[in-house]
């Protein structure tokens, strides 16, 4: 695989049972690539540590006044150096491209998984834990991967270069050959403190990611009661814990890097100094302690190899950890998984666990007075498991069970939008572009969702777009319109979309009443034979429902006109009209008020 050749076009299917399991899974998708940085981390490292065999067969010559070994050694310094260049920038050049290409198949695989769970995702996890996932774990993940390589051909060589010591100095390479292993096991009491604080540096920065996302995502809110300086101070005392850990985690590495430093300094002494005395004995020559010398030295930069891969994956194991819990995420287990799209189901749409019925081609109204149960159960609607209900008994399409369809298939019979959507930024044109059936025009979408002054105001907001609202651009998140603005848009969308079944969660809570009843108008028109669940407590948006379903305690336990259920459900009654106590209240009394709400909702619309 090369850079030039990314994205994937199938990254594949990561094993997410745990974070080495990960790492070993990218691994075996790189192993030519891994394989050919081992060769040329090989090539590189013994032409580095045959340096010193040519250097002491120079000074041996110099002391055997033989200019034809001299020669030689100065040939062989050459050569070595031409294939240090040479094995440095080829293990350089792959082991990058191991790094890069397993990084992007990591983001490729967060990306996939956010475009599968879409808004359930923030759900299960939360919002700063995937910014801190698909960044800084990303790169730590894919350092390890390009960090393997060159410890692979470290270790190859060092047991070469010791085993070559062994035998053409069998006095100071049986010295070395037992001292190398010993300098290696010297650092691993300290890694498990070492991998403890980066872990603390890692949940503190993960937990200052959050902090921050949320508090820019609310600065609006913030700047409306004030609370800026509050939340700023909550933030600099975050911060301030991650630098203290970050402190802690450096002292502890470079506590490792200092044993490193010292204990090849301690071997090196005591190898000179035993050297020197075989020397003196006439054992040694000058040149083969040049020579064995040089060889240990050599050997120092294999054992900085060893450290990197010790401090690589203390790094990367929780961070596979944390990129494995988010890929595991998902709906239920579904039998379809890695099909095709299949036949899209048609019929009634039925949730066992809350006993809602939506019947096909028709507007039902689902009141709801737990909001956050309203939106578990417009998740099961699409599909979704909530977090930690996996065992939950699936939504059915006419029968069939949404969780045991392929994705494509499922988001094609049931769209579900939430009570926050998300604009992404882009022209109006391009918010608007997305998968489709084509049977209802963005003109339509827009018109049934009221958006007229939406148009008006981004045409106004951009001249440079001449007078055109489709080409005026939208900021992130939609952050130049106002909240009614924002609903209206992403109602649009989902219209535009026109799915087989439409779940919306609250979508006119941000608007008023008169442009929500003209919503309801229109979503009832253009959704004309179309399954439609409308997740609100609003009387204008009820009133227009061909059937209104009441959720209490997360059991559907009653099923009418909202009119009727005004009349004859207390407890109906009292969620809708916001009343402290279900009061049983004369039957005339609520007709006449029935009647006047219909009257005043009729001169409104005229007016």
């Amino acid at each position: 695989m090369q850079i030039r050749d990314l994205p994937y076009t199938d990254p594949g299917r990561p094993d997410t049972r745990s974070g080495p399991r990960l790492m070993l899974w990218l691994g075996r998708n790189q192993l030519a690539g891994q394989v050919k940085a081992t060769a040329w981390g090989v090539v590189h490292m013994a032409a580095v540590a045959a340096l010193p065999v040519a250097l002491g067969i120079a000074v041996q010559a110099v002391v055997d006044r033989s200019g034809a070994r001299l020669a030689l050694a100065g040939g062989l310094m050459v050569l070595l150096g031409c294939l240090v260049a040479l094995g440095d920038t080829m293990l350089h050049r792959t082991a990058v491209t191991n790094w890069i290409t397993a990084a992007a198949r990591v983001q490729q695989l967060l990306a996939r998984k956010t475009a599968e769970l879409g808004a359930t995702l923030t759900r299960q996890v939360a919002a700063g834990e995937v910014v801190a996932v698909s960044t800084g774990d990303v790169e730590k993940i894919g350092w390890f991967v390009e960090a393997l390589s060159r410890f692979g051909s470290a270790l190859f060589t060092t047991l070469a270069v010791c085993v070559a010591l062994v035998v053409y100095q069998p006095a100071l390479g049986a010295v070395i050959a037992l001292a190398v292993p010993a300098l290696v096991l010297a650092v691993l009491p300290l890694l498990p403190p070492a991998t403890k604080r980066a872990d603390e540096q890692r949940d503190k920065a993960g937990y200052a990611t959050e902090l921050a996302s949320d508090t820019v995502a609310g600065l609006r809110v913030l700047r409306g009661i004030g609370g800026e300086e509050l939340f700023l101070d909550r933030y600099r005392r975050a911060s301030q814990e991650v630098r203290r850990a970050a402190v802690r985690s450096a002292r502890m590495w470079a506590l490792i890097a200092a044993v490193q430093v010292l204990l090849p300094g301690l071997l090196l002494i005591a190898v000179v100094g035993y050297g020197v005395g075989l020397v003196q004995d006439g054992r040694v020559g000058v040149g083969e302690l040049v020579t064995v010398y040089g060889l240990v030295t050599f050997l120092l930069f294999p054992l900085r190899v060893f450290e990197e891969i010790a401090m690589a994956y203390s790094f990367s194991r929780p961070s596979a950890v944390r990129a494995a819990r988010v890929l595991s995420l998902g709906r239920t287990a579904r039998a379809g998984e890695g099909e095709g799209p299949g036949e899209v189901p048609s019929g009634d749409l039925y949730d066992p666990e809350s006993g809602l019925s939506a019947p096909a081609g028709r507007l039902t109204a689902v009141v709801c007075g737990d909001p956050d149960a309203a939106g578990r159960m417009a998740d099961r609607l699409g599909g979704h498991a909530a977090a930690g209900a996996e065992g939950a008994p699936s939504a059915l399409l006419g029968g069939v069970a949404l969780d045991g369809l392929p994705l494509e298939t499922a988001r094609t019979a049931v769209l579900v939008q939430d009570k926050d959507p998300v604009l992404l930024s882009g022209t109006l044109a391009e918010l608007l572009d997305v998968p489709a059936s084509g049977a209802v025009p963005a003109e339509a979408a827009l018109a049934a969702a009221q958006c007229d002054d939406v148009l008006t105001a981004l045409a106004q907001a951009c001249p440079d777009a001449s007078g055109d609202p489709m080409r005026t651009r939208i900021t992130e998140r939609g952050r130049s319109l106002s909240g009614g603005q924002r609903q209206r848009l992403a109602l649009a969308r989902s219209l535009v979309t026109d799915p087989q079944v439409l779940v919306l969660d609250e979508p006119t809570s941000a608007v008023d009443s008169h442009t929500e009843a003209r919503i309801a108008d229109g979503l009832r028109a253009l959704r004309q034979d179309r399954t439609t669940v409308v997740f609100s407590s609003s009387p204008l948006l009820l009133d227009r429902a061909d059937r209104v379903v009441f959720v209490q305690e997360g059991r559907a336990v009653a099923v009418g006109t909202h009119r009727g259920l005004l009349r004859d459900d207390a407890a109906y009654r009292a969620v809708v009209t916001r009343e402290p106590d279900p009061v049983v209240r004369p039957a005339g009394e609520l007709d006449a008020e029935l009647t006047e709400l219909g009257e005043s909702e009729q001169i409104e619309e005229s007016a």
